[in-house]
């Protein structure tokens, strides 16, 4: 019997490989710039298939992805002649309004889970697109339109069921497996495969906000504005500033589409009927291109950019992390933002202070706590012609940040050529983390990650 024949009678789900029909989608991720042709992707449909795929890999000697959205732009979630575990069929949400927590399956977008938790009049910090995966995010850390007030994703997170490398299913949390649950929140798909997620949920149902759009000339002038504006802010403001090309959208001038702009996409949190006075002086800084501000379901911001970035795009990312956002730095975003390649690209500086900052910097894996922003450059673009000279745009400018950034930066926007960044993007933890890795997986199982290696 092969090793997939015996997969097939120890799991439930599905079990997909070439030849099948569903293999040319299953094998498909997120970035179309990975082409990968795994022996097997396995749709699980709980943790005990989990621990089924894990126990092939770890007797065959294969390599082992995890996927949960997929979004992952080193293509992490797939691999060549390996096994994936795909988490798609775990959607399941379940809000329990008392105690204002949830529960949601490891294969959970964003969108997926915000939807649930809106009925509720709730949330918590997840991503800024919403097909993006709960499980990478949050175990990366976690920066969204709430961190500010409410904190990272991983600070919310209450509890985690882990399959292990062994294939144990454990609970981690404060009170159980706390070394692992540390490291969970920050640390990366490094120690296992979670397939559950609980959440601390927040009073937040509707918020006010959305776009504008500056021209790219005044760039400087609004991001010295929100440099001083979100230093001093109520917690309740989120979002962020950056550079695009302008999407041909109702709101934006024809003329000014496919151009170069400035964008800023505020969101406020707080009482509702404060929403305008608080988002004015956004539109007071710079006279705008346009924009689309206002009172709207927290899941409709969430989602307000996922038309316009599907399924199957190029994609090359790199991020920093800034304790300023100085004059020296601004004239670099000044250079490369007014050079934005394509209308899928993102360059967006989050802030992380706040709440972010008032979690000490040893309670989670996720080390700098003491940083203001956390700058990302998010390449994508449609035609594979395109690859060379946009990914040397993003490195260029990545580059050009570097003087002005700390020595490490948010492992959720590395790319696959960041491995040599790993002990710098885990900063001071990365010895612990080993240790904490050296229990759980002791063979590196899970190397398919931004990699912590065990400690021998």
């Amino acid at each position: 019997m092969s090793a997939i024949d015996g997969l097939r009678s120890k799991v439930s789900g599905e079990v997909i490989v070439a030849g099948d029909a569903a293999y040319e989608e299953a094998r498909k991720v997120y970035n179309g710039m990975i082409d990968k042709h795994p022996a097997a992707v396995v749709r699980c449909s709980g943790p005990a298939d989990v621990a089924a795929v894990i126990g092939i890999a770890r007797s065959e000697g294969l390599d082992l992805s995890v996927r949960g959205g997929a979004h992952s732009a080193p293509g992490f979630g797939t691999n060549d002649g390996g096994l994936v575990i795909d988490l798609s069929l775990l959607q399941d949400v379940a809000v329990s309004a008392d105690t204002q927590t949830v529960r949601a399956g490891g294969g959970c977008t964003w969108s997926v889970f915000n939807e649930a938790t809106n009925a509720y009049g709730l949330a918590t910090t997840g991503g800024i697109i919403g097909s993006t995966g709960i499980a990478g995010l949050t175990l990366g850390g976690g920066i969204g339109y709430l961190s500010r007030k409410y904190g990272l994703s991983c600070d919310n997170l209450v509890s985690a069921e882990v399959v292990t490398a062994d294939g144990q299913v454990v609970t981690a949390s404060e009170d159980e497996h706390s070394d692992l649950f540390w490291a969970l929140r920050g640390g990366g798909g490094n120690f296992g495969v979670v397939t559950k997620f609980e959440y601390r949920l927040h009073p937040v149902a509707e918020i006010y906000g959305g776009p504008i759009a500056y021209p790219v000339d005044r760039a400087d002038e609004v991001l010295r504005f929100y440099r001083d504006y979100i230093a001093e802010s109520p917690e309740e403001l989120g979002g962020f500033v950056g550079f695009h090309l302008a999407p041909p959208l109702p709101f934006l001038p024809e003329e000014w589409h496919f151009k170069n702009v400035c964008l800023a996409v505020p969101c406020w949190a707080g009482p509702l009927g404060e929403g305008e006075k608080m988002i004015k002086p956004f539109l007071d800084v710079v006279e705008p291109i346009g924009s689309h501000v206002g009172p709207m379901p927290y899941p409709a911001l969430n989602t307000a950019f996922d038309a316009l970035l599907p399924a199957g795009l190029q994609h090359y990312w790199k991020a920093s992390f800034a304790r300023e956002l100085s004059d020296d730095a601004i004239a670099v975003h000044m250079d490369y933002g007014a050079r934005v390649p394509s209308i899928q690209c993102a360059v967006h500086l989050y802030p992380i202070n706040g709440a972010v900052q008032r979690v000490g910097a040893d309670e989670t894996a996720f080390a700098y706590r003491d940083v203001n922003f956390s700058p990302v450059i998010a390449g994508m673009w449609e035609d594979p012609a395109d690859n060379d000279k946009n990914i040397a745009w993003v490195r260029s400018y990545y580059e050009a940040l570097e003087p002005y950034s700390a020595e490490g930066g948010y492992i959720n926007f590395m790319d696959g050529d960041d491995q040599n960044r790993v002990k710098a993007n885990y900063r001071g933890h990365y010895e612990r983390l080993a240790a904490i890795k050296a229990t759980y997986d002791p063979t590196n199982l899970f190397h398919l990650n931004q990699n912590i290696r065990p400690a021998t």
